[in-house]
């Protein structure tokens, strides 16, 4: 689990969603992840509030753990009164995860990677069915000072 370290701690900045087939949503956006469990669990949530107004529109909770059995990450995600759960990769430069949900006919990508700035940078994709596959949400965040 210490190689999610590079997640830890508060982050603040924007974000993009979409919230309909040619409606996108532009958010201010927070995220905190910190260790639970002398280490065991990594929780990361995540708050999108609409830049005029205030009003909460993304809010989702994640839970990281590591499987030894299998050795591999988990990531279990709750959103919108749903959860998912999934396998996680930490990618190989080491700053940096990616997973991916598949529920009938809909099926998400997203890359989390912290770039050479140190932005929390992540990047989600939804496709459905055989319709051309659109950016579900994009956000970009800095360590909280």
């Amino acid at each position: 689990m210490k190689k999610l370290d590079f997640l830890v701690g508060k982050w603040v900045g924007e974000a993009r969603l979409l919230r309909g087939p040619d409606e996108s949503a532009e958010l201010l956006q927070t995220e905190e992840a910190q260790y639970k469990l002398d280490g065991l669990i990594l929780v990361i949530e995540g708050v999108g509030r609409t830049k005029l107004g205030g009003q909460p529109l993304l809010q989702a909770y994640g839970i990281v753990s590591f499987d030894d059995e299998s050795g591999r990450y988990r990531l279990r995600a709750f959103n919108d009164g749903r959860f998912l759960e999934t396998q996680t990769k930490l990618l190989e430069e080491g700053k940096g995860l990616t997973w991916g949900f598949a529920l009938g006919e809909i099926k998400t990508n997203s890359v989390l990677r912290i770039n050479e700035r140190g932005e929390w940078t992540e990047l989600a994709e939804i496709s459905i069915g055989s319709q051309p596959t659109k950016k579900l949400l994009q956000l970009t965040v800095h360590p909280e000072h």
